[in-house]
């Protein structure tokens, strides 16, 4: 019986954060660690990242952003639905919480993603390989049909969409964050059929709520894999191929007040995390466990 071709994305996220995350990024591309990155263009650091996408040949895609720092359209950077009293974006549970309320106006959400698009077209030269959304907010209500719109709109074919196998039997995850990450799944299920309407296509599998920060591990990462791999088989034909995405977060520590996307750099970006995933990745086990399960790192700009 031949074996399951297995293409898996490793896409690391936050690219363009700050000098630090993109240096991080740029050597866990160059082990061959990652093959695929998604650019924060509000991010004090995205022009430099760009640049390093294009000297290095690095794939690149757009990494959508409502929820942290300050907006990239002009006219929205003063009174806009999407800001808080602070004049930044509400943060990840508060913009949650002010969709909810009904508080956030859909055209400026549109706008807002329309010109994000723009200003990843002007730093790369070119339209984004695959787009998703920073802190998942491109899954939640409304918002995943804006942001199927802007997909359709600009050609962009691909995106994530964050239903992770096996997520309910990871004991390790504190539970407060395990019942964000169901909100996630569930937001997912409710996405699947705006997207696939708007002709959106995505990998098979996506994973890594399950291997983040301090959670990640050479065997979190395997034993992830192995699990992605089980699905598609069961649902796949033997001959053909299967893709998996493996969203990480590599980098070297920020150390403030440089980087964030307006306000300065979180907790996690400066905690030691990212580093541990960085060093994580580029371990050898790991790419002689992607040899001898037969898989094949790939980006979106190759399928």
């Amino acid at each position: 019986l031949r074996m399951l071709q297995v293409k898996l994305i490793v896409t690391g996220d936050d690219f363009g954060y700050c000098p630090r995350r993109n240096q991080g990024i740029v050597d866990c591309f160059l082990a061959g660690a990652i093959s695929n990155v998604s650019l924060l263009v509000n991010g004090s650091a995205a022009a430099d990242a760009a640049k390093l996408a294009r000297r290095h040949n690095i794939p690149i895609g757009l990494h959508a952003n409502l929820s942290e720092g300050s907006p990239v359209c002009e006219v929205l950077k003063t009174n806009s639905s999407l800001l808080n009293q602070d004049g930044f974006f509400h943060g990840k549970m508060g913009f949650r919480t002010a969709l909810s309320k009904g508080l956030l106006n859909m055209s400026e959400v549109k706008q807002e993603l329309k010109a994000q698009v723009e200003l990843f077209h002007e730093l790369t030269g070119h339209l984004p390989f695959h787009m998703d959304g920073h802190q998942h907010v491109h899954v939640l209500p409304d918002i995943r049909h804006v942001f199927a719109e802007v997909l359709e709109e600009y050609g962009i074919k691909y995106t994530r969409v964050p239903i992770e196998p096996g997520l309910h039997n990871c004991d390790w995850i504190p539970p407060s964050l395990m019942d964000f990450y169901l909100g996630v799944e569930e937001d997912s299920f409710n996405t699947v059929d705006v997207f696939t309407k708007h002709g959106i296509r995505w990998p098979d599998i996506y994973i890594g709520l399950s291997t983040m920060g301090r959670n990640m591990s050479v065997s979190s990462v395997r034993s992830a894999i192995d699990s992605a791999v089980l699905q598609l088989r069961a649902r796949a034909p033997p001959s053909s191929a299967g893709t998996i995405e493996l969203m990480v977060h590599p980098g070297y520590p920020s150390v403030p007040p440089v980087g964030g996307c307006g306000e300065g750099p979180d907790d996690f970006s400066q905690s030691w995390e990212r580093l541990h995933e960085l060093q994580t990745l580029v371990k050898p086990e790991l790419q002689t466990y992607y040899k001898s399960r037969n898989i094949q790192l790939c980006s979106f700009r190759d399928l």
